[in-house]
């Protein structure tokens, strides 16, 4: 492995160990304020008819047999941004997201993008990243994005 590849993953490691440590020294009221609560309340409020019955069922049941990347390309074409929406549209795949525990979820998301972290993908890999968190809420959640070529563009907190 070359030396850029070890600081790399040695930086990866570290930015995980804090986002762990932040995570667990948050708000000792229980109060939530965090981006979190407002996405989910916002999850639980659409899907609902004219006269009151809920289409989501049917659509709920289509998503669940996508793959997980086009059930993040789904969420983001319904509820994302202009800009959020042309940077999704560069992933090819999507580990992890299914998987949850609360106590370190890791998921990862692979785009088409070339250069590594100084080629083009790490602007919209910061959108990626944002989006990831508006689709998917966890306690100590990290989702790191890639290239093509597996190397690290970014990374953010859910």
């Amino acid at each position: 492995m070359g030396m850029k590849s070890k600081v790399v993953l040695g930086a990866v490691a570290g930015i995980a160990v804090i986002a762990a440590v932040s995570a667990n020294s948050g708000d000792a009221e229980g109060g939530s304020t965090g981006k979190g609560s407002s996405a989910s309340a916002q999850q639980q409020a659409g899907g609902s008819k004219a006269d009151g019955t809920s289409d989501t069922k049917s659509e709920d049941k289509d998503v669940e047999k996508a793959s997980q990347a086009e059930q993040f390309k789904a969420f983001v074409q319904k509820n994302g941004t202009a800009k959020e929406k042309e940077a999704v549209s560069h992933v090819t795949k999507v580990q992890g997201a299914d998987e949850q525990n609360n106590i370190l979820d890791a998921a990862d998301v692979y785009t088409d993008f070339t250069g590594g972290i100084l080629g083009e993908g790490t602007g919209p890999a910061k959108l990626i990243a944002s989006a990831f968190a508006d689709w998917k809420q966890s306690d100590n959640g990290l989702v790191t994005v890639y290239d093509a070529d597996g190397e690290l563009l970014g990374n953010g907190k859910f």
